[in-house]
């Protein structure tokens, strides 16, 4: 979708959002500079557009008991169609992974997995990823700590 069908009021709407996603219309109308109508008009836009996508809460997994993030690299041993399809769907039934993209490189994906400790990612790793048919490899990577964290880039 071209972005050039938005403007800085709507650029500020989704500044704010980003940064506060429960603004009320009133609220992000003093973010903006604009009275209530048109912001309620240009976010119900913004939203139909799909500039945004939806609305969430920010948890923090560590404090429900979610102590452990590991970033794992699969490399599939094929890149057909039929293997990357049964890969996303076995994945997407998975409550460890958090996030998985498809990749360029030497590796088909990059997953986040999100577990209590380390004994959880040793099961999840040896009892669900491994037995996945078109796994071939799998390096796993543990963060020492977010240096920066984000929800979206804005303009």
């Amino acid at each position: 979708m071209d972005n050039g069908d938005i403007d800085e009021f709507d650029h500020r709407i989704l500044r704010s959002l980003a940064q506060d996603g429960r603004l009320t219309v009133q609220g992000l109308s003093e973010a903006v500079g604009l009275s209530p109508s048109p912001v309620a008009r240009r976010l119900a836009r913004l939203e139909n557009q799909g500039f945004i996508k939806g609305y969430t809460a920010l948890i923090d997994e560590v404090r429900l008991g979610f102590g452990v993030s590991v970033f794992v690299s699969v490399k599939l041993d094929r890149q057909v169609d039929d293997a990357l399809a049964k890969f996303e769907v076995a994945i997407g039934e998975m409550p460890e992974v958090v996030d998985c993209w498809l990749m360029t490189g030497n590796r088909d994906y990059l997953l986040r997995v999100v577990t209590r400790d380390m004994g959880e990612f040793e099961q999840f790793l040896t009892a669900k990823l491994t037995r996945l048919g078109p796994v071939a490899g799998i390096e796993s990577s543990i963060p020492l700590r977010r240096v920066k964290a984000g929800t979206a880039r804005t303009p």
